[in-house]
C-alpha cells in the first residue's frame, strides 16, 4: 500500500509525513462504499472510507434483513453493514466517522473536506445513498449560518453555555450531541421515531448523559427567529405543537434525494440529482466514481448496492493502474 504527501510545489511525493494522499477515498459506508473498500484495498490501494456512521445509511437503520448472499439468519442491517466493514479493514481499509461537507475533485489528487480534518486521494468512489431531503423547514434557509448548522464539529465551538437543538436518530447525530456538549450547556435532542435508531452504546450514553434532554417521537416543524434563531415548533406525536427555545439548531433530518449537495455542482447530475455515470461506474470527472442509491437507477437492493461497489472498484483499480480496460478478477 501507498499514503503519499502532498507537495505545493510540485506532484506528490511518497513519504509519511503530514497530509497524506491515499490511493482511493470513498464517501460513504454502505454496503456499496464497504464492499468497494474490500475490493480497492484487496488490490494494494491504500484505501480511506469516510462515513457518518453505521445507522446513517438506509441498510444500516433496517431492522431485519433475510435476503443478502450467503447471510442465512436474519439479522439487522446495522450488523450486516458491520460485517462488511470488518472485513474490508481485514484488507487494511481504514474507515473514518466523519461527514463530507465540501469537496475539490477535478485536480488529479481530490480534496474532501469534513467536519473533522481534510482527506486527499487519488480516486474517489462516491456512494452516500439517496436519503438527503427535499425540503427544508420554515425559517431554515433565512437563519442558515445564524444558528442553524449541520456540522456539529464545525460550529460547536459557537454555542459556549447555551442551549442546542439537534434534530435526527441515527449514529450520526448521536455522536453529534454528544460533541456539542463539550460547548452547550444544554442539548436538546428530538428524535422523531419512537426509540433511536443507533447503536447500543451509543444510545446508552447520550440517554444517560446529563446535559441532554432526549425526547422520542418529536418532529421538527418550524426554525424561530428573525435575524438568528431564537427557538424552534416541535410537535409531539399525537400531541400540540410546543416552542422551545434554543439559539442553535443543528438539522440531521434524512429524506429520499440523492446526497451529492457536497460536490458543489462539479460532476453532472440527471434531473432529479442523480450522478450520471459510464459503463465502469465512472463519472465525468476522471478518478471520480459512484455506486449504489446515489445513481438512482435500480431496485434498492443492498445485494445490488454491494455489486456495483464491487464493480466501481475494479474500475478504480484500472485507472489508478493505468490500464485502458478492465481486468477479469474471479477470486
Amino acid at each position: 500500500m501507498h499514503t503519499y504527501s502532498v507537495d505545493p510545489a510540485g506532484p506528490a511525493a511518497e513519504t509519511g509525513e503530514q497530509d497524506p494522499v491515499y490511493d482511493v477515498l470513498i464517501v460513504g459506508g454502505g454496503p456499496a462504499g464497504a464492499t468497494a473498500a474490500m475490493y480497492t484495498a484487496r488490490a494494494g490501494w491504500s484505501t480511506r472510507v469516510i462515513d457518518k456512521g453505521i445507522t446513517a445509511g438506509a441498510l444500516g437503520m433496517t431492522s431485519k434483513i433475510s435476503n443478502f448472499p450467503g447471510v442465512r439468519e436474519t439479522i439487522r442491517g446495522s450488523a450486516l453493514v458491520e460485517m462488511l466493514r470488518e472485513q474490508a479493514e481485514g484488507f487494511g481499509a481504514v474507515f473514518e466517522n466523519d461527514k463530507v461537507t465540501a469537496a475539490r475533485v477535478t485536480d488529479s489528487v481530490k480534496t474532501l473536506w469534513g467536519g473533522k480534518g481534510t482527506y486527499r486521494g487519488r480516486g474517489v468512489v462516491v456512494t452516500t445513498g439517496s436519503m438527503g431531503r427535499t425540503q427544508t423547514l420554515p425559517g431554515e434557509e433565512r437563519l442558515t449560518g445564524r444558528g442553524v448548522s449541520y456540522c456539529a464539529t464545525c460550529d460547536g465551538f459557537f454555542f459556549q453555555d447555551q442551549t442546542v437543538v439537534v434534530a435526527g436518530s441515527t449514529d450520526e447525530v448521536l455522536e453529534e450531541a454528544l460533541y456539542l456538549t463539550r460547548f452547550a450547556r444544554r442539548v436538546v435532542l428530538l428524535s422523531p421515531a419512537e426509540s433511536l435508531r443507533a447503536s447500543e452504546d451509543l444510545v446508552d450514553e447520550v440517554e444517560k448523559h446529563a446535559a441532554i434532554d432526549v425526547r422520542h417521537a418529536v418532529t421538527l416543524r418550524e426554525i424561530l427567529g428573525k435575524d438568528r434563531v431564537e427557538g424552534v415548533v416541535a410537535v409531539p406525536l399525537g400531541d400540540e405543537p410546543e416552542r422551545i427555545e434554543a439559539t442553535g439548531v443543528f438539522i440531521y433530518i434524512q429524506g429520499g434525494k440523492p446526497i451529492v449537495d457536497f460536490l458543489g455542482g462539479q460532476i453532472p447530475v440527471t434531473s432529479d440529482g442523480c450522478l450520471l455515470i459510464d459503463e465502469t461506474f465512472q463519472t465525468q470527472v476522471p478518478g471520480v466514481f459512484a455506486a449504489g442509491d446515489v445513481l438512482c437507477k435500480h431496485v434498492k437492493q443492498a445485494v445490488i448496492a454491494a455489486a456495483e461497489g464491487a464493480a466501481s472498484a475494479m474500475a478504480v483499480d484500472r485507472y489508478l493502474a493505468g490500464r485502458s480496460k478492465l481486468r477479469p478478477d474471479w477470486s
